[in-house]
């Protein structure tokens, strides 16, 4: 079997004045890139994108792709989406999220948590993300062991926000509260 578990093409939305479509993209489940080391690669280094551009944090690049394929290793510890284009024998990655698991012992069930989404700049406002979500509320749906998903954004991230309530999220009744002990909350 592939590694690139493909979800299906999906077509392009409206075409926006100078920019491209993305007809042809592909969202695929990443569970496993074995020894595509490139595509490892450039999964970790989106990584970094997503915690520089929505988080304003610089992270250890090494400390990142280590983390990046033990997610990638683990499929209990979740998955990756990508949005790719493909084109020729070049792949380009056009946005990304990262899914984990929380158990619900209220629900029986396990919480996909959607984290570290990211679209290229060059692809936003293009309907990527959306897409991607609407593959992973898909793929949540026919899992008979989850019961829901979830998603946490930066209190000052209004335009992410915006985003998440277009394509039907809601605010939670749940605040969240953490003790990072390896990420300083400092800011670049």
């Amino acid at each position: 079997m592939s590694p690139r578990h493909r979800r299906g093409r999906h077509g392009a939305g409206r075409r926006r004045a100078g920019r491209r479509r993305d007809r042809g993209a592909d969202f695929a489940r990443r569970e496993d890139l074995g020894d595509r080391l490139p595509d490892r690669h450039h999964v970790a280094l989106a990584r970094g994108h997503v915690a520089q551009d929505a988080r304003g944090r610089r992270l250890d690049l090494d400390r990142l792709y280590d983390g990046t394929i033990a997610l990638l290793e683990s499929p209990d510890r979740g998955f990756f989406m990508v949005a790719e284009l493909e084109q020729a024998d070049d792949r380009q990655l056009l946005g990304q999220l990262m899914i984990t698991y929380e158990w619900s012992d209220w629900r029986n069930g396990a919480f996909w948590w959607i984290q570290s989404v990211y679209v290229d700049p060059a692809w936003r406002r293009q309907s990527i993300f959306r897409r991607m979500h609407e593959t992973v509320m898909a793929a949540a749906k026919t899992s008979p062991n989850v019961c829901g998903v979830r998603l946490y954004v930066e209190e000052s991230n209004g335009a992410a926000q915006a985003v998440y309530r277009k394509v039907g999220l809601t605010p939670s009744s749940y605040a969240i509260f953490e003790t990072d002990f390896v990420l300083a909350r400092t800011r670049v």
